[in-house]
């Protein structure tokens, strides 16, 4: 079993195909449009820019998604700071963008407001982020984690991981798309596990600058299994492409993995120590059956090794 194997299955079972990405984005070039085109015509209108964002624009999508993340700048001095209120306000603001829409099709959700698509089928969840006029777009976003306001800046994330895809054409974001189905077969079991896929994406970037190679997908996978088992998820992970090291806080935190965009922000602050427990122990095991199906001697084995990592859908 080779790195064309699993690059066969990733194909196969793990990517998003090309043809509904085209259309996903498609679907939100024309939310973005018409968005854009209401605030040209209304100056008083209070959203100041609305993008892609999420795993579909940073090509790191399964093939499972069947929504789209896109990030609303709202005029954080005219909007209310109260989550379930600001939600209100950005379904108002949606319906009055897309007058031909039934008032159900722009619903207010728990963090984000939701525009269904009844041609498509498709929805599209709008994330509100108060915005005070920095020139680098940074702005708030109520964290999904705790409810509070967390400082962020899309452009800046996509920058990050584009700026990496770059330097390992493909490779890069495919390994990140295996590491995220195997999560995503272990929640299938477990649904206790918690590994969140901007940590999935931090963890892979550290290895690139640490110079992993990715060209080779079974290595590249063990890498990651090898360093979130060997730093038991107990080395700081963090970045300098935006703010020195300097900036970042001390912390007692078990768990480390540092925003590249705000230096403030552990993105794994509430990480229990069960549940990094639980990613390590998984890794060791992930990597424990990469090994075996390396060494394998027959095809019967070397996919029921592979089949540990990915689930049954594994098959070549």
């Amino acid at each position: 079993m080779s790195h064309d194997d699993i690059a066969l299955f990733a194909k196969d079972r793990v990517n998003l195909p090309k043809d509904k990405a085209d259309a996903y984005r498609e679907q939100a070039a024309r939310v973005r449009e018409k968005v854009t085109a209401y605030v040209d015509d209304h100056p008083d209108f209070k959203l100041k820019k609305i993008l892609l964002s999420g795993s579909l624009a940073k090509g790191t999508a399964l093939r499972t998604l069947n929504d789209i993340d896109m990030a609303c700048y709202v005029s954080g001095s005219d909007a209310p700071q109260d989550i379930k209120a600001l939600l209100e306000y950005l379904a108002d603001k949606l319906r009055k963008a897309f007058p031909n829409m039934a008032p159900e099709q722009v619903q207010p959700k728990t963090y984000s407001v939701t525009i269904s698509f009844r041609g498509s089928g498709l929805d599209v969840d709008v994330v509100p982020i108060l915005y005070y006029g920095d020139v680098n777009w940074y702005g708030c976003v109520v964290s999904q984690d705790d409810g509070s306001l967390l400082e962020t800046c899309i452009p800046r994330h996509l920058e990050f991981i584009r700026k990496r895809k770059a330097l390992q054409k493909d490779h890069f974001s495919q390994v990140i798309r295996l590491a995220k189905f195997w999560v995503r077969n272990i929640k299938a079991e477990n649904s206790d596990f918690k590994f969140k896929s901007f940590m999935v994406e931090l963890v892979m970037s550290k290895l690139l600058d640490n110079g992993v190679d990715f060209s080779d997908y079974p290595e590249a996978l063990q890498s990651f299994f090898t360093y979130l088992a060997k730093t038991d998820l107990r080395e700081m992970i963090s970045f300098n492409d935006y703010y020195p090291a300097s900036q970042i806080p001390v912390s007692t935190e078990r768990v480390r993995v540092i925003d590249p965009v705000n230096s403030k922000n552990n993105a794994a602050k509430l990480y229990t120590n069960n549940q990094a427990d639980a990613i390590t122990e998984s890794a060791l095991d992930a990597g424990d059956a990469i090994d075996a199906a390396l060494a394998a001697t027959t095809k019967e084995k070397t996919v029921y090794y592979w089949q540990k990592i990915f689930g049954p859908s594994f098959q070549v």
